[in-house]
This record gives C-alpha cells, structure tokens and sequence, in this order.
C-alpha cells in the first residue's frame, strides 16, 4: 500500500515577499499543485493522502480555491483524502460542505480513526480544552499498522495547556509506527521510540525566502509484512534560494556582478532525506532568488544595488538583493582628514559604546548621507 504524508500547503496566503502580481500567479500556482499530487497518486497507485494541518492559510479562502479542491476530490474516486486543521486553517469549508465527497475524511476534537485494509489512520485536532485528556487517555491497538496524524510543534516533554506543542516522550509506546506531524515547513524526522519514528514532511513547495532548499511531500511504502518504508518526493514546481556572495575588496558595481553570477552559476548543496542525499543545484529561469551581498568592501568603492539587480532579473522568475556588506575602514587613513568625513569617521571610530558592527553600519548611513544627502 502506497501512502503520501504533505502538510502546510498555506493556500492563499498573501505572499507578502512578492509583488501583487507574482503574488496572484504563485496562489494559483501552489493550488494546482493539489491537483499534480492527485494525478501523482493516481499514476503511483497511492491509496491515501494525508494532510497534517494548514491546508489553507486562514479559515476563509477563496470561492475558485473551494471548488478545485472539492472537484479534484471527486476526480479522484480510488483515492482518499484525510485532511486534519492545523492552528491556521481552524472551521474550514470542509466543516459545512452540503454534499462531502465519499472519499474525503477529516478530524475533529476527539481521536477519530478510520481503517485502510490493514492500516489505520487516527487524527485529533488538539485545542486548550482536549489536549490533557487526549494524551492521557490515547492508544493505539499494537497490532495493527497504525498512522498518526497531528499537527503542531514537536518538543521533548509536555507543557500544560499546550495545544500546539506535541510532547513525543508522552507518545512513545503507544503503537504508532508513523507519526505524521505538520507545522515545520521543513523537512525532519527522528526516532520515536524502538517501534515507530516521527516525520514533518515540510511545506509542499517554498513561498517565501524564509523557505528556501527542497521542498515536496513523503511517500509511504507498506509491505506485506507491515513494514513501512518512506522516500522524500522532491515536487516543487519552483525552488526558493538565498544565496550569499562574498564582494569583499571589489571597487565597482560590475566587478560585484561578475561575481554574483559566477556564484549563482555554480551553487550546490546536498541535503538529506528520508535517508536519501539531494542535490541542490544551481537556479534556473523558473526559480525565485534572493542575492545576499557580504563581505568588506571600502569605504569609496561604488557599489549599485539597482544595476546588480536589474543586470539579473530578467534571468529568474523573481529577483531581490539585499546588501549585507560591511565598510573596511582604515582609522589612520582619517587621522588627518580635515573634511567633515573625516571627522565624522573618527568621531564614530573612538566611541567605545558601540561594537565594531555598529561602528560600520553607522559609518556606511553617514557616508551615504554625506556624499549623495540621503541614507
């Protein structure tokens, strides 16, 4: 049997990292996208799909968002879908749907479990008023294959009247073998107990730079013997990357830009997964990237944000760059400047309130106000 674990899809959100236009393309986007992990299912054989909470970014979505997902729901007879709410998505559409499709279940208040064959998948929406009760009174019957779904922060012991923090030392020897957890938009899993293991299978696909790396969902793969196997699914329809680029003792604007290119060029990484290495290679035209500029560079070097950025836009989905450099000052180069930058250097050089970092980001706004009047 073939079970895919997503969660954090957060549709309709507003998506404040990109401009009103992007912004309305990538809601579209990230929407169709539950109709490729359908059609996905549908092509692999999988029998079920479980979302572990934030669906949607608020309770209210939009009319157009409602009907994909309840048409995509119904084209997709020889699937089920188990959707739980998360701490965003509470009293979703789903709730007072007049016609509920047969294949669609969800959760509420109380542990609910439904059987796949051999598998059973239990959920609870935790809230203030059930979390005692559900971790006091909740188990499993170890015989059979059972899946967990909850959602919320994993933590290592359990806080009174915590809804959204998941305990797992108080969920340990109660037969899970699979925990699907949802709330960390990235990927992570770990050990459970001897029997069972966790899993945040991490938002579906990156919306903002606070998303970077690989995103996708989790494929469980049970045998015959009851044994469950699990692989990452990279399905993203576009990467998130914040790269840095040291311009450290360059003096120009296109020196600055050879050097972004050439580290956009040539970025990899490798990240691990399910027990499988990803590689993530450098940005192509559908992706989003955002150029983070480091190092030192001196104080009379010229440095053009808007020509770095406008020199690389064209050759993403989307751009931005934000300056992170700091200034190389040499104090003895001003201990006979005479100018009012001179003295203004110095001044800020020998205040001993301030750290190194703040002298340089001081130094930088009063340069820049000095030589072009604004900061």
């Amino acid at each position: 049997m073939k079970i895919i674990h997503t969660a954090d899809w957060h549709l309709d959100s507003k998506l404040n990292a990109l401009p009103a236009d992007k912004a309305k393309e990538r809601n579209v986007e990230l929407l169709q996208n539950f109709k490729r992990v359908s059609d996905y299912a549908a092509e692999n054989g999988v029998r079920a799909i479980l979302i572990s909470g934030d669906m949607f970014d608020n309770k209210m979505c939009l009319k157009r968002t409602s009907s994909v997902i309840v048409s995509t729901i119904n084209e997709h007879p020889d699937i089920n879908y188990y959707i739980l709410k998360g701490n965003h998505d509470k009293d979703n559409f789903l709730d007072t749907l007049e016609e509920k499709p047969e294949n669609l279940f969800t959760f509420g208040n109380k542990p609910v479990t439904y059987e796949e064959g051999r598998v059973c998948i239990t959920g609870v929406e935790l809230d203030d008023e059930n979390v005692d009760l559900f971790y006091n009174t909740f188990n499993l019957d170890a015989a059979r294959v059972n899946i967990v779904m909850l959602h919320g922060q994993e933590a290592d012991s359990y806080t009174k009247d915590k809804a959204e923090v998941i305990p797992l030392r108080e969920l340990k020897g109660r037969g899970i073998d699979y925990l699907a957890l949802g709330h960390i938009h990235a990927y992570k899993e770990g050990e459970l107990d001897s029997r069972g293991i966790y899993c945040y299978p991490g938002c579906l696909e990156g919306r903002g730079f606070d998303e970077c790396g690989i995103h996708g969902f989790v494929r469980l793969d049970i045998d015959e013997n009851n044994k469950i196997s699990r692989t990452f699914v990279p399905f993203a329809k576009r990467k998130v990357y914040e790269i840095e680029v040291d311009v450290s003792h360059l003096d120009n604007s296109e020196d600055m830009l050879d050097s972004v290119r050439k580290s956009l060029a040539s970025y990899s990484e490798m990240v691990t997964m399910a027990g499988s290495n990803y590689e993530i290679t450098a940005p192509t035209g559908s992706d989003l990237v955002k150029v983070v500029l480091t190092g030192e560079v001196d104080i009379n070097a010229e440095k053009d944000l808007t020509y770095i950025l406008t020199s690389i836009k064209d050759d993403y989905y989307f751009a931005k760059i934000e300056d992170k450099t700091i200034l190389h000052v040499e104090p003895r180069d001003y201990s006979l400047d005479e100018s009012l930058r001179g003295e203004f250097v110095r001044t800020v050089l020998k205040d001993d309130t301030l750290s190194d970092e703040e002298k340089a980001a001081i130094i930088q706004c009063g340069i820049k106000a000095l030589t072009e009047g604004k900061v």
